[in-house]
């Protein structure tokens, strides 16, 4: 696993061992950032369930100003931090240790881009969107990765699916602001 692109471009990442482990593919990471690349510069990014934290690194690596990651599994927080660390991206992070649905509902942080991929088929992608309208400024993007079978709505707040394909065991699905007035 390898950042893309950016300041930390090449910088080979580190993950757990396991089978409760899955980092995104790179194809599932590509098609993330083609749809996303020109949003980023200068925003705030939450990487939910951040795993390794390659979505939210990746984001820092192409000029994201500053990126939150929360992951209730300890192993996880410290490999997050040492793939901070090893990027050079440590200043512009804050890791959280903590189960990410009570970090939507206590945090008065707010985010322009939000990466939510959870361990599948738990549901808990679902229930991490009835709580992103409080944590998002206006015009934010939601990228979710799901299982092909789990079931995400084609709407919530005023936000719709933008995006929504499915790359083998993997469902990417993009919410973009609905613009009432086009």
């Amino acid at each position: 696993m390898r950042v893309i692109t950016g300041s930390a471009k090449g910088r080979r990442l580190i993950t757990l061992d396991g089978d409760d482990i899955r980092p995104t593919a790179d194809k599932v990471k590509g098609a993330v950032f083609s749809s996303i690349q020109f949003d980023i510069e200068g925003r705030r990014v939450l990487d939910l369930f951040a795993g390794s934290g390659q979505l939210g690194i990746e984001a820092l690596s192409r000029g994201a100003a500053k990126a939150v990651f929360v992951d209730l599994n300890r192993a996880a927080v410290k490999v997050v931090n040492d793939n901070l660390e090893h990027c050079r991206l440590k200043e512009k992070s804050s890791v959280f240790n903590g189960e990410a649905i009570s970090f939507l509902k206590t945090t008065r942080e707010k985010f322009d881009i939000v990466f939510i991929d959870p361990p599948y088929k738990t549901c808990l992608a679902s229930e991490a969107l009835k709580f992103i309208p409080s944590v998002i400024n206006d015009g934010a993007i939601i990228v979710c990765e799901t299982s092909p079978e789990e079931e995400l709505p084609e709407a919530f707040d005023s936000y719709a699916v933008s995006k929504r394909e499915t790359y083998s065991k993997t469902k990417l699905t993009v919410y973009r602001f609905i613009n009432d007035s086009d």
